[in-house]
């Protein structure tokens, strides 16, 4: 059994504080960034606006991020405390309004440049268990989405919370939702070699509401929410609606590229 007292401050310099889950968010973006460059794309065209790209993309992670948290978890709290909308450095994001962000965001680039949209989706789900990978690392040493209480000998105790021996449902997640479905969606990039735009992008849809719905199972639901209906969370409920929207998809591109 673990006992967590992290510092969920990485750097002090005076009075600036540089937090893990600031620095979750930066090297993530910088990692897919490169890989990107350096290992997926192969169209100059692409490679030449990629980085313009990317403005976007920060744009429409940290606003839809942002605003997915305050109207889908905490709305009456913000609405009180209107001041505290900007401190995202608190933590307070939300993975499925952060992917409508990104939607939206490559909606307007790709019109912009008059290309596919599937094809910057299709390059941001292969990277994007990186930054997911990064960001349930900091979640954890943050201590918070802990998980329910357990005696399995991994079991953590999360000072900042409590006395009482959690799952560490983070690291759960950042094994998931990060490292395995980053393996497997570029495995299967690969083997397809992106012929068929869309694909990667309905995958990753699917294969991470999958994993999300079963580990929340391990969580403790948010505390000013609690269980929606019997044990599921609403994390649970928007990951099945994400879940149909990504085999509906797939089926569909599936269907049209026989």
């Amino acid at each position: 059994m673990f006992i967590n007292n992290f510092d969920p401050i990485a750097i002090e310099i005076f009075s600036i504080e540089i937090r893990w889950y600031s620095l979750a968010y930066i090297f993530g973006i910088l990692i897919g960034w490169i890989y990107c460059k350096k290992k997926l794309i192969k169209d100059k065209k692409i490679l030449n606006i990629f980085d313009d790209f990317i403005t976007y993309l920060i744009i429409g992670i940290i606003l839809g991020g942002r605003l997915g948290y305050i109207l889908f978890y905490n709305f009456e709290y913000y609405l009180n405390n209107l001041s505290e909308i900007l401190m995202i450095w608190h933590g307070g994001m939300s993975f499925h309004g952060g992917v409508i962000g990104v939607i939206l965001a490559n909606k307007i680039f790709s019109k912009k440049h008059n290309i596919n949209s599937f094809i910057f989706l299709d390059l941001i789900s292969l990277v994007a268990p990186i930054g997911l990978f990064l960001g349930r690392i900091a979640n954890f040493i943050n201590s918070e989405l802990y998980g329910n209480q357990t005696e399995l000998f991994w079991a953590v105790k999360f000072l900042a919370i409590d006395n009482i021996y959690r799952h560490p449902s983070q690291l759960y997640e950042a094994l998931f939702e990060g490292l395995i479905l980053f393996w497997l969606l570029n495995y299967i990039a690969k083997k397809d070699n992106f012929k068929i735009h869309g694909l990667i992008s309905s995958l990753f849809l699917v294969f991470y509401s999958l994993f999300r719905f079963i580990l929340e199972f391990f969580r403790a639901p948010d505390t000013q929410i609690g269980y929606v209906i019997y044990q599921f969370t609403l994390g649970q409920f928007l990951s099945l609606i994400f879940f149909l929207i990504g085999t509906l998809l797939y089926f569909r591109i599936r269907n049209e590229n026989k």
